[in-house]
């Protein structure tokens, strides 16, 4: 019972992750696709004053993921950690040369270094959350088993490749829905659509990609693609596909700030589903929860830290995005968002 709860817990925490870095792997995937220095000026200006009051603090969820996993379930860390170590060193990589990136663009003052800046930290957002993306995707697939040796096979796979695809089309999803409601707030108007645009196009992507996963996942990854397709993970799955359909007629309106909420919902959920989908398997088919768990002391500690963080950290988190999200952190002038 003690290592379910750990279990949902890693999961909520793995949806915080995806959602939280999510927007700001997207901002930077938007970052990239933003054109030249004239041309995507004010689209980069908006993108770094968006970002920089909480870019940070979703390194909090991440740390918290491998906390639980080391802790509650060693085998399970060690296993994925062993099998999949190269796409999650190359994700590790990405995370350092991004925030480097973020950090030394806006201070640099000669424009060929705030190109490279700019540029290393535009490519790495697209980058891990690829590789974080097909490592999940590996996982799914059944391919990460105890004992398994690191290879490409493990995470190379075409569930792989549509698992990472689908979470940078996810980033890029909820960082175009984030960015149109930052260019309403900074009354940066002529962003507006420009941001509009890019969340439709990303909607898009999501639901065609989504469907090449389900066809892929049928034959590759059976048990989850079962999980996905019927019971509580098919409800996961159709309540998320709604609060897509939500959040692409939100981003038309006038307060665009509520096609937040159901863009978060929309990740979260499918997150969700991936849970319900594996359950009561880590790695499907071959190690469950309970099989995976630490001695029981080791868990009931995890979940006496888990309730201090939630009562000390999670009400700063609240205050913190929502001051962020209403535009008190961190004003945005004429000059930073006009052409």
């Amino acid at each position: 019972m003690t290592a379910d709860i750990v279990a949902w817990i890693l999961l909520l925490v793995v949806a915080a992750y995806v959602c939280g870095g999510g927007v700001d792997y997207g901002a930077g995937f938007w970052d990239l696709l933003a054109g030249g220095a004239e041309r995507g000026k004010a689209p980069r200006r908006l993108i770094d004053h968006a970002m920089a009051p909480v870019w940070e603090v979703n390194n909090v969820w991440l740390i918290f993921v491998l906390i639980l996993m080391w802790t509650g379930f060693p085998v399970f860390f060690q296993t994925v950690f062993t099998a999949l170590w190269l796409p999650l060193a190359l994700a590790a990589v990405g995370m350092v040369l991004r925030g480097a990136g973020f950090a030394l663009r806006k201070p640099t003052r000669r424009l060929a270094e705030r190109r490279i800046y700019g540029a290393v930290f535009a490519v790495s957002s697209l980058l891990t959350p690829f590789f974080l993306g097909a490592a999940a995707g590996g996982v799914a697939s059944g391919r990460v088993k105890p004992g398994t040796t690191a290879s490409a096979d493990a995470w190379a796979s075409t569930t792989s490749i549509v698992a990472g695809l689908l979470t940078v089309a996810a980033t890029a999803f909820l960082g175009a829905v984030f960015l149109t409601a930052d260019a309403r707030r900074f009354d940066a108007h002529d962003l507006i659509g420009y941001f509009r645009v890019r969340a439709w196009i990303s909607i898009g992507a999501l639901v065609v990609i989504g469907a090449i996963g389900l066809a892929v996942t049928d034959e590759q990854a059976s048990y989850v693609h079962h999980g996905l397709t019927h019971g509580i993970g098919l409800l996961l799955v159709l309540v998320a596909a709604v609060a897509v359909v939500a959040t692409a007629w939100l981003v038309s309106r006038r307060n665009a700030g509520w096609a937040r909420y159901t863009s978060v919902a929309s990740v979260a959920l499918v997150v969700a589903a991936w849970g319900f989908a594996q359950r009561p398997y880590l790695l499907p088919t071959s190690l469950t929860v309970q099989e995976a768990a630490g001695a029981t002391a080791s868990l009931r500690w995890m979940l006496f830290v888990a309730l201090i963080a939630a009562v000390l950290i999670g009400p700063a988190l609240v205050v913190l995005y929502r001051l962020d999200t209403h535009g008190v952190l961190e004003p945005l002038t004429d000059e930073d968002v006009g052409e």
